[in-house]
């Protein structure tokens, strides 16, 4: 379990990605293919959520965050 606290939307994709390096699955899942994508370190998850046609953002964040902490 990860004690940095919960992944939020307003975290840029870099961000999450350094700090969460489980969550690379679970953002393809969702088509976010941020792994050395330039962009990512000034995107937010809700941006590239957005940005990529995600409906959904809570449910992202669900399971992100459930990536997190299993």
């Amino acid at each position: 379990m990860n004690n940095s606290g919960p992944i939020t939307a307003d975290m840029t994709i870099a961000e999450v990605l350094q700090r969460y390096p489980e969550a690379e699955k679970t953002l393809d899942k969702y088509k976010l293919h941020c792994v050395g994508c330039e962009v990512a370190s000034l995107e937010t998850v809700a941006v590239g959520a957005a940005t990529h046609g995600v409906e959904d953002l809570q449910e992202l964040l669900k399971d992100l965050n459930a990536a997190i902490n299993s």
